[in-house]
């Protein structure tokens, strides 16, 4: 059977707090490895309103504690405003309390610049493989023009920082784990914990470029991005796998593939639970910032403009909503279009306890498969 990992980004319902959402995570994860998912990730995101999930390690830390089984990571830390050191110390103290059980998952993005996705490709139509929907390329020039991101990339980073090469920085991880760094000048250095940490090493990325390209070369486990950049989940598989290089990790590929779901006992209900996705992806793509999940009453007092609907018509169209069976037989299409090794799974509803029965349902259900 195909793995499901849960992936969290530690939403903060409206009318609720940041305290309730942390400790709904932390639920999450206790009925995630109740349900047999593989892996339960933190997502890490900064200056949105409705999500608490700042910090993987803290959080990680606290899911630790409180589970014994399931693998446990980042997805992914944002390295732009990293350092390797930083990233491989906070993991090698999570190794060094709960050995064995960590994915360090990392990401290109947060105070580095990123090439617009969209320009010339974004008018492509889109088009459907073996039943799953591949959208046209949503363009993310203006949302990353925004001054909410500036503040953001401001606020991370310390004056006149500059990011590293990603890709160095990625070797510069891997060398540190495994106690091999050395700098220009010949001097090494020796993390203390974290050389040595049992670690799965992952590289996170939305297309065919840099992060699909480090993590083949090095012979790294990838994580491609259907729920947030759909047009580009085919374009990340591939590159990852031309690129793709044997390393004492792994002899072969290793694909991850995310997916938006909800799943309820019918497909009208599931359907009113994610009444609020739309106006939750309009606020993240208007850089205000991801708002408060929104109730299905509040969501549907929402006045929808052409311009609001094309905002969010990629991430809407891709969605998986339904009963178990239908979200699981789309789930095989994803797997089947993209050849996924592991499927990641991330759900937001208003209500916590929608949330924990739409991961119930569906993993009863990809059980049977």
């Amino acid at each position: 059977m195909t793995p499901l990992t849960a992936l969290d980004l530690v939403p903060i319902s409206s009318g609720s707090s940041a305290a309730q959402a942390v400790r709904n995570s932390i639920d999450l994860a206790r009925n995630a490895e109740r349900l047999g998912y593989a892996r339960y990730w933190l997502a890490e995101h900064h200056l949105n309103p409705g999500v608490a999930g700042t910090s993987p390690a803290v959080m990680l830390a606290a899911i630790a504690a409180r589970t014994s089984t399931i693998r446990l990571g980042s997805g992914a830390l944002q390295m732009g405003h990293r350092t390797a050191l930083s990233a491989v110390e906070e993991f090698g103290l999570l190794d060094a309390l709960h050995p064995g059980r960590f994915d360090l998952g990392l990401g290109r993005s947060g105070g580095r610049p990123t090439p617009a996705i969209g320009g010339s490709d974004s008018a492509v139509a889109g088009y459907a493989l073996n039943g799953l929907l591949i959208p046209a390329r949503f363009d993310y020039s203006a949302l990353l023009k925004s001054p909410r991101i500036a503040l953001q990339t401001e606020l991370l980073t310390l004056p006149d920082a500059r990011p590293q090469n990603y890709t160095e920085q990625v070797g510069d991880v891997l060398a540190l784990i495994a106690d091999t760094y050395r700098s220009a000048n010949g001097e090494s250095a020796h993390v203390v914990p974290g050389a040595g940490a049992d670690l799965q090493v992952w590289i996170l990325g939305s297309s065919g470029g840099e992060s699909a390209l480090v993590a083949g070369k090095n012979g790294l486990r990838f994580a491609a991005n259907y729920h947030v950049a759909p047009a580009g989940v085919l374009e990340a598989a591939e590159g990852y796998r031309a690129a793709f290089a044997p390393s004492a990790e792994l002899d072969k590929p290793y694909l991850s593939v995310s997916a938006d779901v909800v799943v309820a006992d019918d497909e009208s209900t599931a359907r009113d639970l994610a009444t609020g996705y739309g106006l939750w992806v309009r606020s993240i793509r208007t850089a205000e910032g991801a708002i408060p999940f929104p109730a299905p009453d509040e969501a549907r007092r929402h006045v929808w403009t052409d311009a609001d609907r094309a905002l969010v018509a990629d991430r809407l169209e891709t969605q998986f909503v339904g009963t178990a069976a239908q979200v699981a037989d789309q789930l095989e299409q994803l797997q089947d279009a993209t050849g996924a090794d592991e499927l990641i799974i991330t759900t937001i509803t208003h209500d916590h306890r929608d949330r924990v029965r739409s991961y119930q349902l569906l993993a009863e259900e990809w059980a049977q498969r």
